[in-house]
């Protein structure tokens, strides 16, 4: 699904949870970005793997030049931190998951982004955000087959 559609990066907000849990990315054409989260068990062999497929995992915190807009990416399981970035003003879009529930918030110069989550193992409503780094619109996609 997403090999079909034309992205320059994928990003994940956290929550792979297990080493075989990252194995569909293997097959996908975009370079992703990912950060930890609070339910990511063996993340040496998970970074191992996704560096293998040529993935990238930054550790639970990601600073990222997107078109020129400065973005910040980590899970959110930290509410106190989540704040503390938005409160900052120092970011032009903070991405993060946690909650597993969509959400788009418009504060001080931020665009803040909860995708939801791409699964739908939680919500069972899998869905993704994609962001156009031009316009700084960002559209949430309903998914029904979450395969790469």
């Amino acid at each position: 699904m997403l090999n079909g559609m034309d992205l320059e990066l994928v990003i994940h907000c956290g929550d792979y949870s297990a080493p075989f849990a990252v194995d569909p990315y293997r097959d996908l054409k975009h370079h992703m970005i990912g950060v930890y989260g609070n339910n990511d068990a063996e993340r040496r062999l998970i970074a191992s793997k996704m560096e293998g497929y040529g993935k990238e995992v930054r550790g639970e915190f990601a600073k990222l030049n997107l078109d020129g807009l400065v973005a910040a990416v980590l899970h959110g399981h930290d509410a106190e931190l989540l704040e503390a970035l938005i409160d900052s003003k120092g970011f032009d879009v903070i991405l993060y998951g946690h909650t597993h529930e969509v959400k788009i918030e418009h504060r001080f110069r931020s665009i803040i982004v909860n995708p939801g989550e791409l699964c739908g193992y939680l919500t069972g409503k899998p869905t993704m955000a994609i962001l156009d780094t031009e316009t700084k619109k960002v559209e949430i996609l309903n998914i029904q087959e979450t395969r790469v």
